[in-house]
């Protein structure tokens, strides 16, 4: 298999990452992790290379991850049926406490000890810590769902600053101390936002945004806001991809540069999108 790959050719790929090394050097990119890259223990052995990867070259990424399948496997030991409402996991008293103890313990727990085998300085932090994640209650119909009144950035930009990858769950509370669960995707580009992220990669379970779901072969490689309000017109930006497509442009609102859509499925697809010409996924830019 190594001789399939000479020396040669491997300098030639690292001449070729060169540029965008430089580009990427000391600033900040945050990765939104979650779904299918995440149930994988391949694919997340090979997600954590890539962070390590981008860290080591001198990237400021920041992990924000979810864990939904997770939870809801706890939830079943617990005897508790998942229930959404409008793609949201109604979440009573009994669930916020697991999905703290799932995302805030396990999940953020494990992608840390990963990175550091992997080579990187990871510290795990939930959206409580350091009051990351100031949220209130969205709808009462969903429980202890949260919306987001603030981020505060310290934390964060602290960890950064001493040189770790800051890996965030998605958890937050309010004045009062009550726990809330929030949407990975917002809470990714809330932060994202707030952080004057260079790039926001959120990692899903398709090719990006595709003109015909059912092909992969069409696959629009870049959308600038106002195109996209134009495809949500025309129906091709529907279902699960709504929410998705409006964090994105919530990110570029608030300050991030673009914003990735890609599968965090194939293998290495951030190293891909970062380090070579041809990308992966769909950029949303603006306009």
């Amino acid at each position: 298999m190594n001789n399939e790959f000479s020396n040669a050719q491997r300098a030639e790929v690292l001449t070729q990452a060169l540029p965008y090394i430089k580009q990427y050097n000391g600033k900040i990119v945050v990765v939104k992790y979650g779904g299918n890259a995440m149930i994988n223990e391949t694919l997340k052995q090979q997600v954590m290379e890539d962070i390590a990867l981008l860290w080591l070259i001198g990237v400021k990424v920041v992990l924000v991850h979810g864990g939904g399948p997770e939870i809801s496997d706890v939830m079943k030991k617990f005897g508790k049926e998942a229930v959404f409402v409008d793609g949201l996991r109604v979440t009573d008293k009994e669930t916020v406490d697991i999905v703290q103890m799932v995302l805030a313990g396990k999940v953020n727990k494990s992608l840390v000890t990963l990175l550091q085998k992997k080579g990187g300085h990871a510290v795990g932090l939930s959206g409580m810590d350091g009051g990351i994640i100031e949220a209130r209650m969205k709808d009462e119909r969903l429980g202890y769902v949260g919306e987001i009144v603030k981020i505060r950035t310290q934390p964060i930009t602290d960890l950064l600053e001493k040189n770790y990858i800051p890996v965030i769950s998605t958890v937050a509370s309010d004045h009062e101390g009550n726990s809330y669960n929030i949407n990975g995707d917002t809470a990714a580009a809330y932060i994202a936002g707030a952080l004057g992220a260079e790039r926001l990669i959120m990692m899903t379970d398709i090719d990006g945004i595709l003109r015909d779901k059912d092909d992969p072969t069409t696959l629009i490689p870049q959308l600038t806001i106002s195109q996209a309000h134009g495809l949500y017109e025309e129906g091709v930006i529907s279902g699960g991809m709504i929410p998705k497509v409006d964090c994105c442009i919530e990110a570029i609102h608030k300050g991030v540069k673009n914003v990735i859509i890609m599968d965090g499925r194939v293998p290495h697809s951030i190293l891909m999108e970062i380090l070579t010409d041809e990308g992966a996924g769909t950029m949303v830019t603006g306009d």
